[in-house]
């Protein structure tokens, strides 16, 4: 048996022809509703969208610092910037030890024993650092950089704050 023969567009327009045909008041109002759902994904799928290419962005150069500065007057920026950035990470040192106490008071009063937990953090804290200082040291050994091994405060100028 051939698909053609069950699935023949002829018969089942001739039987739509025939029913259609019928007097019968809603079967315009029924075809336009039945058209309905097809227009609706005619329109959904015929609906294109061209972006158009972005023009070039026109570059604007912001001096926050003045262009002819000296040399001592960036290392007295940088030193400025330094001290702020040490106090900004002895505030945020301040406020994690702060959470601390306060997390330890509220373990203390449903009874946990925090001695053993802060014990443990410090203990998991210390192993992280010394995984960054290795991989600091992995990284200044492969770089050539040898100033940060050797301790020398003159090779360690203070820098300008770094964006977080």
């Amino acid at each position: 048996m051939s698909s053609f023969s069950r699935f023949n567009p002829a018969s089942g327009f001739a039987d739509f022809w025939n029913e259609f045909r019928k007097p019968n008041p809603l079967r315009v109002p029924m075809l336009l509703a039945s058209t309905v759902p097809l227009l609706v994904i005619f329109y959904w799928l015929a609906g294109e969208v061209h972006y158009k290419t972005p023009e070039r962005p026109r570059i604007t150069y912001i001096t926050t610092f003045e262009p002819e500065r000296s040399d001592d007057e960036i290392i007295a920026s940088n030193i400025a910037n330094q001290e702020v950035q040490d106090l900004r990470e002895a505030a945020e040192e301040d406020l994690a030890e702060r959470k601390r106490e306060i997390y330890k008071a509220l373990g203390r009063g449903i009874g946990m024993d925090v001695d053993q937990i802060a014990a443990e953090a410090d203990a998991r804290r210390a192993q992280e650092e010394a995984e960054a200082a290795q991989r600091r040291a992995g990284f200044d050994a492969r770089s050539g950089n040898e100033s940060a091994d050797t301790g020398d405060a003159a090779s360690q100028t203070p820098t300008s704050a770094s964006p977080r």
